[in-house]
């Protein structure tokens, strides 16, 4: 793999530029809550040294009822500030998550006009399985000047969705599983109508990744979208269940270069809890 501080970086780049004092460490580890774990209770008792943990939930936007809606700018602004991310930083991101959550931190930092920003490659499992050294004490933090740009297209609402569907002018590419997807298995949250949005395609971002936790590689992740049906040359919006997992999408399309492509915030939590809104079930 060829590591692009922009994108993605190898455990070993990170281990050569651990010290760095403008490199900004941050663990973004978040669970469904089905799981039962405790993302900053795990943070406190091991994570890369000079991590910083990004609440996911407590960083978003509170005037919406769905959940970990994207920041307002000055939310961003003041939590970044407060731990010590801001202007001139090199931000790398990791988790040990299995919906692999540092892909969502990463879209929100592009979101705010952030792009030195990486994520580590295999995350936490992949650090720890090759050795490398943990700690349990949460780093010293200086508040840091940090400006940010929304890029408001890199981000699409229920209307927007809803026109792109009927228009069919984007690719909708679901990263829920199959059986989700389908309306095969029921959804996660209470209260949702099983199925997908009318002309979606289906690419589960698992298949994104080798065993060890890796992302495939740029002719793989075309492949995968090609074999999901996704027309390369059309724009995209990526979906998912809350928002979480389609940044996998957006991230892997950003690495193969596909430039035109944003992500519908409310996903699958804010359509399918809507009666007047179409759904399609089966297969794309």
């Amino acid at each position: 793999m060829q590591d692009d501080p922009k994108t993605l970086v190898s455990t070993d780049w990170l281990a050569a530029h651990l010290g760095d004092p403008d490199l900004r460490l941050i663990d973004a580890s978040w669970h469904m809550p089905a799981t039962g774990r405790d993302a900053r209770a795990e943070y406190q008792a091991a994570h890369i040294p000079g991590a910083r943990f990004f609440d996911i939930d407590a960083i978003s936007d509170k005037r919406s009822a769905l959940p970990h809606m994207a920041p307002p700018p000055e939310m961003f602004i003041s939590r970044m500030r407060a731990m010590g991310v801001g202007d001139g930083h090199q931000v790398v991101i990791y988790d040990n998550s299995d919906v692999r959550s540092a892909f969502r931190v990463w879209w929100t930092f592009r979101l705010m006009g952030k792009t030195d920003v990486a994520v580590l490659d295999g995350g936490l499992p992949k650090w720890r399985a090759e050795g490398r050294a943990t700690e349990d004490v949460a780093p010293v933090l200086r508040d840091r000047h940090i400006t940010v740009q929304r890029q408001a297209g890199l981000v699409r609402d229920v209307t927007q969705v809803a026109a792109a569907s009927k228009l069919d002018d984007h690719h909708i590419i679901d990263a829920r599983s199959p059986e989700r997807f389908r309306g095969d298995a029921p959804e996660p949250r209470p209260g949702l109508r099983a199925g997908h949005i009318p002309g979606a395609r289906n690419l589960p971002f698992g298949r994104l990744f080798h065993e060890d936790g890796t992302m495939i590689d740029p002719d793989a992740i075309r492949a995968a979208f090609h074999e999901a049906g996704v027309d390369l040359t059309k724009p995209a919006i990526t979906t998912c269940g809350s928002g979480v997992t389609a940044a996998v999408l957006s991230f892997a399309l950003e690495r193969i270069g596909h430039r035109n492509h944003a992500l519908y915030d409310g996903s699958w939590t804010e359509w399918g809890s809507f009666a007047d809104l179409n759904i399609a079930t089966g297969d794309a």
